[in-house]
């Protein structure tokens, strides 16, 4: 009996598993699903948990049952290439015959002293409960401020102002615009929004220290109440302590069929995977997709096809609050409750018909 082990079920592994279960996974293979917690959590809805306009039962996805299923809730310490063992902490190691590394990413902190200790984080379900008690336990009129403006912290920023607007927030960013990674006018949008609510946006930020409740830019001390860290991701440490070749942003460098060089039984999918896109759950399923055609290639003794068609993505849609949001969508700019809606919907058919 073979045993594939997925690491981690996030967007990849669940893809991977809604794929092969119920009924195209080989009599002969058997699946080990290690995750910390019990079910799949939809990450691009933590800056709603943290924020609490949404309650933790919202973010959550039942793992799919099936008798060749087995579920281990650990967490990964470690990954033997060569011996083909996954180490986990306090308990037993897992032998595998194929191995799919979904472990996603962690906060990347730039190497600014005291940003670990003295920040909060969305990066994990764990982390964002911990984001949400320290921001609605602040007394009114306190001071919040999220270093980052990509789509997390803008999210973030929108949805606390929506949830708490007797606080101070303020959102720092190192570019000229927030949102550089959209077209121009979507910043503009977004900005335009945070001005008429009230949420302050500085510029040019640049972040040198953190302190307990000290936020310094530009090496000036801005007293603040709470922080919140959105500026940056990494590869899971895991992955960023595997002997193979990786990126300039530490994630690993893949063949055409996604696995490993030299290692045609570990798969990478998803944040820690070197691919052509930023990171998103559209690209790790589309990955997803991929692995399991060239598994079930080689679970047949067949050759996996030598190439696949890039992954097409079908935009990025961002919420501000929930009656507008904005994206992009088959590369045309979308603004105001159209956006909100879409998002919405994509989320609700994501969760109720999978699959």
């Amino acid at each position: 009996m073979k045993n594939l082990i997925i690491l981690g079920g996030g967007y990849g592994g669940m893809r991977v598993l809604n794929r092969l279960l119920p009924d195209d996974l080989p009599e002969d293979v058997k699946i080990t699903l290690v995750d910390r917690v019990p079910y799949h959590c939809l990450k691009t809805e933590y800056y709603a948990l943290a924020a609490g306009t949404i309650s933790d039962q919202h973010v959550r996805v039942s793992f799919p049952e099936h008798p060749s299923l087995q579920i281990k809730y650990a967490e990964v310490t470690e990954v033997s290439l060569e011996e083909q063992k996954v180490i986990l902490k306090d308990e037993d190691p897992l032998q595998f015959d194929d191995l799919i590394i979904g472990l996603g990413c962690e906060d990347k902190y730039h190497s600014v002293p005291g940003a670990d200790e003295f920040t909060y984080s969305i990066q994990t379900i764990e982390k964002s409960r911990r984001t949400y008690q320290a921001l609605n336990n602040l007394p009114a009129g306190s001071t919040v401020a999220i270093v980052g403006a990509g789509l997390s912290g803008v999210e973030l920023a929108s949805e606390l102002n929506e949830s708490r607007s007797d606080l101070n927030i303020k959102l720092y960013d190192r570019g000229n615009h927030i949102l550089s990674a959209f077209p121009e006018r979507l910043s503009t949008y977004v900005e335009n929004w945070f001005d008429n609510h009230k949420v302050d946006i500085i510029n040019n930020a640049n972040i040198t220290r953190v302190e307990e409740n000290l936020l310094y830019n530009h090496d000036e001390p801005v007293r603040v109440d709470a922080i919140v860290w959105t500026a940056g991701i990494q590869a899971n440490h895991v992955v960023q302590n595997l002997n193979v070749e990786k990126d300039g942003m530490g994630r690993v460098v893949l063949t055409p069929q996604h696995n490993i060089p030299e290692y045609e039984n570990v798969y990478v999918v998803g944040d820690c995977a070197s691919l052509p896109h930023a990171p998103s759950a559209q690209l790790a399923e589309g990955q997803a997709e991929q692995i399991v055609d060239v598994l079930e290639k080689r679970w047949k003794g067949e050759k996996p096809p030598e190439s696949f068609p890039p992954i097409k993505l079908k935009g990025v849609l961002g919420s501000l609050g929930k009656k507008h949001g904005f994206g992009m969508v088959a590369d045309r700019a979308i603004t105001g409750r159209v956006a909100r809606l879409l998002k919405s919907g994509i989320l609700w058919m994501y969760k109720y018909h999978r699959g």
